[in-house]
């Protein structure tokens, strides 16, 4: 790869680093590990994403965003290519991503996607956000978006959404 081509690169991967999640603000793309690939060819760029989950209403506006924010950026020709295979997995995201997770509220994902607690009938060990107390309980599997879930913190009684592993 010649050197203009990495600076290319670089410099949209940084670029995509200002692009939120709309639903938790403080994630942006690269956080979530939405994004998949950044590739360069014909004087264009294309970026590759793969959405948390089938059907998830953020990522059209993610996409907007993406081409809103190279276009402000001087890449007037780029594209957004969607790839759902291999299914998007909570692995992929960032730990950066995972501690703001936590600074803005919400419970970051406990272990690995491979960890089937819920198909075992057996709770999952989920650190309060709040005040970091192991002494919680799920609420509901349903949280305020598909992708969380929601618990109670027995210590400081404060409710407190999950991000699911998946």
């Amino acid at each position: 790869m010649d050197t203009t081509k990495n600076k290319v690169l670089q410099e949209v991967w940084e670029i995509l680093e200002q692009v939120p999640d709309p639903e938790i603000p403080v994630l942006s793309a690269i956080d979530l590990g939405i994004i998949r690939d950044v590739i360069f060819h014909d004087g264009k760029i294309e970026v590759v994403i793969t959405p948390t989950y089938t059907g998830c209403p953020a990522m059209n506006m993610i996409e907007v965003n993406i081409k809103s924010i190279l276009q402000e950026n001087g890449f007037q020709n780029s594209m957004v290519t969607t790839v759902l295979s291999p299914a998007w997995t909570t692995d992929w995201m960032s730990e950066k991503g995972k501690e703001k997770l936590k600074a803005y509220g919400i419970a970051p994902p406990v272990g690995k996607t491979s960890d089937k607690h819920v198909l075992m009938g057996e709770e999952k060990l989920v650190c309060c956000p709040q005040c970091g107390s192991n002494h919680t309980e799920l609420i509901s599997q349903f949280g305020s978006t598909a992708c969380k879930s929601l618990y109670k913190c027995l210590d400081c009684k404060e409710p407190f959404d999950y991000f699911k592993c998946h």
